[in-house]
């Protein structure tokens, strides 16, 4: 074939081990060799060795993105899989709460350093598990009085239909600690970046989870056709003995996923360092502020605009961003208090962000959040958990709390639970659990559906260089971050400060930043505004278009969304 004629040649790859591959396909930058010829010539010790060259010591990141890893992880908490999945480079499936029975799943139990506390967490668990069945089955008689079943409609297909309505309203009830299930694929520069996280974590869960995963990806794979591979091995062994040990060899050989692209991950102690001067700095700068309720006309949304003509509005949106995962405020509440701030303190609060950063960390994820259409979201942590997939967004989350209270899952077009008999025993539950949050916690609860207004206080009991805001700057300071301070007349118990997290109910509001472009914004508002969706995010996503169709009018016809306090046929889904 003469040199100048082209003929593309395409061709899928497989059982090519992931580190391998990664290794074959960054050859293209540095030989002339088919991938072919590549794999034909590559052992795992060679991958090895270049990837400790060229990805450790010179910083190619980008090779770990092209091996690709599939792990499954099981019976962990809700909690921790939304650590897990916080992520904007990952692929996987989680378990449905619409559509299976987390009755049946179990629930995590975190140490307490005090015996006492345990047996009373264990009881309000329970309770909630037991109120998520009373629920479900209170409010199935009440959707069945509401929408009697058709002529024609098969019986259990009717009450398959109303009962996942149902649990829509009593998964609200379901805690943080409840077991879950998921599998993901990532690639491995994903997931070093997911392991460190996961490492640093306040919740020693999620540290072990990250040091599972670490082991998993430096360990012998599980293998898909093991049992079939050991069948035909045995076949062999009865024909052809002195060949037996070779098939052995060839089929069931010991595949490690990632042996070398994870096995030095450790936690970010550029996270570390960090974490708590931001969070004093937020504390410095908020002192004691009330938390200021989201807009009547828009509860659970609001869209972020700097004002037209502003100047440092880059520099206030990055301050601004640095500081809101590490409070439970409004971003446009610490924007303003942030916009009313010097230059140079403005500028200062951007570099604490910034000073312990080493060679190869990347920039926080704050600093992909300044700019785009940004949704201040208000919402139940259950609703949360699906807009939470989307990953064609930054997103940054505020700690759990129940400083902004709870929601009740009153649905448009069904019976509301709060005119149900069931109401009384929905509540109850909810006051249970935020009460234990209280006294384990020794930060008053807001056993409400109302926002309240709690004190900002930092997290970590440790002694650590934090900024003090001054007439001159910034100071750096040796001492202790503010502590939390009780208005309750239980005395807290001595425990792990976040092991009562794990009681918080899926109704519980929490807070979160989402940044992205338009075309996400309406992908987002359609997707989620659908009739078969459930109510908590439809009515989120109808609150996004109609921020943007407020800001930005002439856009709004490029939205097709349908409007979710319109009827609904309720045995459609």
């Amino acid at each position: 074939m003469s040199p100048f004629q082209n003929e593309t040649d395409v061709y899928a790859i497989h059982g090519a081990d992931p580190e391998v591959l990664a290794y074959a396909m960054a050859k293209y930058s540095r030989s002339a060799l088919t991938l072919r010829e590549s794999l034909a010539e590559i052992s795992s010790q060679k991958a090895e060795q270049f990837l400790n060259t060229f990805y450790f010591q010179y910083g190619h990141r980008s090779i770990a993105d092209l091996a690709h890893v599939a792990f499954a992880i099981e019976r962990l908490s809700l909690l921790a899989a939304i650590d897990l999945v916080d992520e904007q480079r990952w692929d996987g499936q989680e378990r449905s709460t619409r559509y299976q029975n987390f009755r049946k799943s179990g629930y995590y139990t975190p140490t307490f350093d005090d015996p006492e506390q345990q047996p009373e967490y264990k009881k309000v668990i329970d309770s909630l598990f037991d109120g998520y069945t009373e629920i479900g089955e209170g409010m199935l008689t009440e959707l069945k009085a509401h929408a009697p079943r058709p002529e024609g409609m098969d019986e259990a297909a009717y009450t398959r239909t109303l009962r996942a309505r149902a649990y829509d309203m009593a998964r609200y009830l379901l805690p943080l600690a409840t077991n879950t299930s998921l599998g993901q694929i990532t690639n491995a520069r994903t997931l070093e970046g997911q392991v460190a996280r996961l490492l640093g974590s306040d919740y020693p869960e999620i540290r072990a989870l990250g040091e599972k995963l670490r082991d998993a990806a430096a360990g012998p794979a599980w293998q898909v056709n093991e049992a079939a591979c050991n069948d035909l091995v045995e076949a062999i062994r009865a024909l052809e003995p002195e060949i037996a040990q070779t098939a052995d060899d060839l089929m069931l050989r010991e595949v490690r996923v990632s042996p070398t692209l994870v096995k030095y991950t450790t936690p970010s102690e550029f996270t570390r360092a960090t974490k708590p001067l931001l969070q004093q700095a937020a504390a410095e700068l908020l002192g004691g502020e009330s938390i200021v309720p989201m807009p009547p006309d828009s509860p659970n949304v609001e869209l972020i605009a700097p004002p037209t003509g502003e100047t440092l509005s880059l520099e206030i949106d990055l301050a601004t961003s640095l500081l809101y995962p590490h409070t439970q405020y409004r971003f446009r509440q610490i924007r303003n208090a942030v916009a009313a701030l010097s230059e140079k303190r403005i500028s200062e609060i951007i570099d604490l962000g910034l000073q312990h950063r080493g060679r190869h960390d990347e920039l926080p994820r704050a600093f992909a959040a300044a700019n785009g259409l940004r949704f201040d979201i208000l919402m139940d942590i259950g609703g949360f958990r699906d807009m939470h997939r989307h990953r064609r967004c930054t997103q940054l989350l505020q700690p759990w709390t129940t400083a902004h209270g709870y929601e009740l899952p009153d649905f448009p077009s069904q019976p509301a639970l709060s005119a149900s008999p069931v109401f009384a025993r929905y509540t109850e539950l909810i006051q249970q659990a935020f009460a234990f949050h209280a006294k384990a916690t020794g930060v008053p609860a807001n056993a409400t559906a109302a926002i309240t207004s709690p004190k900002l206080a930092a997290h970590s009991a440790a002694a650590v260089p934090l900024p003090h805001f001054n007439g001159q700057g910034i100071q750096m300071k040796w001492a202790a971050p503010s502590s939390a301070t009780s208005a309750t007349d239980n005395k807290p118990h001595k425990c792990n400060p976040h092991a009562a997290d794990y009681v918080l109910p899926l109704a519980t509001r929490c807070r979160s930043l989402f940044t992205m472009d338009f075309a996400e914004a309406v992908y987002i508002s359609e997707l989620r505004s659908t009739p078969a969706g459930h109510w908590s995010y439809r009515n989120v996503a109808w609150q996004m278009y109609s921020e943007v169709a407020k800001q930005y009018p002439s856009l709004a016809k490029h939205f097709r969304i349908r409007d979710p306090h319109k009827p609904i046929d309720l045995l459609v889904r």
